[in-house]
């Protein structure tokens, strides 16, 4: 079957925090949703919801739980229980609540950086100590981002309590080791944290030698303390209809969760609950479809950083984000500002994600505009 991933679709016609940031001369390769129309089994599931024309309020439906049990189970070879789900409005609530949920005021929560910048703000909006550690940068090029277990230990502090991980890795499109995680595991037992792990981009893994191990699939001792955070929102690009997962197979622990839910997230909407038992019920063709486009797109990006003098990108293993170093470009001061001034292409700032001197592309969009957007950062960067 073939799909549709050349179509521009006008964006503006709505509201639409990618496009409408910026002035329309400007090319939005930023906020990481893609450009791509959703798959048509997920829009003809929301066009018979709609048709119902009763939007009350609603449960997650028993069919949704299973067919996401299926879907680890068939991906990962996870055998999670219908009984683990807690469906979510969004898994940037999910980090915050998880914090509130697992530490008191005062207490600490730790993430690497680089990292998405929401992870940044958890410890701030909850009242809690923001406690940071850095990731190994590539030792040459072509060589990945790593996990510095030793600076990941020598951060955690006697009042580190929480432990917000990205797997796979954004901005960096990193797919950890089983020794990285198994490392990180062993170090999360020992400290006693609890595990937020943000698996969001697992889907989306461009390396086919690679695979998305879940955190509670290669770490069961983790079991007791660990949150694994699921959705269809970046792979089949339905972010605006709210709806994620958080798994958790610890009754405790999960009561905790759900007990600071209380009053303070909604349901997840009727639309996002449709959208996503067809999501994971029926577009698995799309999502490979999906990914042979996003790994052309890959390659093109890659052939014009190779020409840009000073600037460097290690291979995203998983995600449609590159992560571009300009520390050592004519534009090592503020690129991201450059880049929107004098190129007029909008690229995530580097500083957000605690990185100043990079910036992150987004490459989720039909070749025609992405071409354009590199033709333009061409004229400044290439000689």
């Amino acid at each position: 079957m073939n799909f549709d991933f050349a179509t521009r679709i006008d964006r503006r016609q709505h509201p639409s925090t990618k496009w409408q940031q910026y002035e329309e001369d400007v090319l939005p390769l930023w906020v990481a949703d893609m450009d791509f129309r959703s798959p048509p089994a997920v829009l003809e599931a929301l066009a018979r919801r709609v048709d119902h024309g009763v939007f009350g309020y609603a449960g997650v439906p028993e069919s949704l739980k299973q067919t996401l049990c299926e879907w680890s189970r068939h991906h990962y070879d996870w055998a999670i229980d219908d009984a683990w789900q807690l469906w979510v409005p969004g898994v940037v609530p999910a980090l915050n609540l998880a914090a509130m949920a697992f530490s008191d005021p005062g207490q600490g929560v730790l993430t690497a950086t680089p990292i998405y910048p929401p992870f940044l703000g958890v410890a701030k909006n909850t009242g809690r100590e923001a406690q940071v550690f850095e990731l190994a940068e590539p030792e040459a090029a072509g060589q990945p981002w790593r996990l510095d277990l030793e600076a990941l230990e020598a951060a955690i502090k006697p009042n580190t309590r929480v432990l917000l991980w990205c797997h796979p890795h954004n901005p960096t499109g990193r797919v950890w080791t089983a020794e990285e995680l198994e490392g990180l595991a062993e170090l999360a037992v020992r400290h006693d944290l609890i595990v937020i792990s943000d698996e969001l981009h697992c889907d989306l893994i461009l390396d086919p030698s690679m695979t998305h191990r879940p955190l509670g699939r290669l770490c069961p001792e983790l079991s007791e303390r660990l949150v694994t955070l699921w959705a269809p929102s970046k792979t089949f690009n339905i972010a605006g209809l709210s709806s994620a997962c958080a798994i958790i197979s610890d009754d405790g622990l999960r009561q905790r969760f759900k007990a600071a839910a209380a009053g303070l997230l909604p349901s997840v909407n009727v639309l996002g609950l449709s959208a996503s038992q067809a999501a994971y019920g029926e577009c698995e063709m799309w999502r490979q479809a999906l990914l042979g486009e996003l790994r052309s797109n890959l390659s093109l990006v890659e052939a014009h950083v190779s020409r840009w003098p000073g600037v460097t990108m290690t291979t995203p293993e998983a995600t449609y984000l590159a992560w571009l170093d300009l520390r050592h470009s004519a534009l090592a001061d503020g690129p991201q500002q450059r880049l929107l001034e004098e190129a007029r292409v909008a690229l995530s700032d580097g500083a957000d994600f605690g990185w100043p001197g990079f910036v992150r592309l987004n490459f989720g969009m039909p070749r025609s505009w992405l071409e354009e957007a590199l033709m333009r950062l061409d004229r400044l960067l290439a000689p």
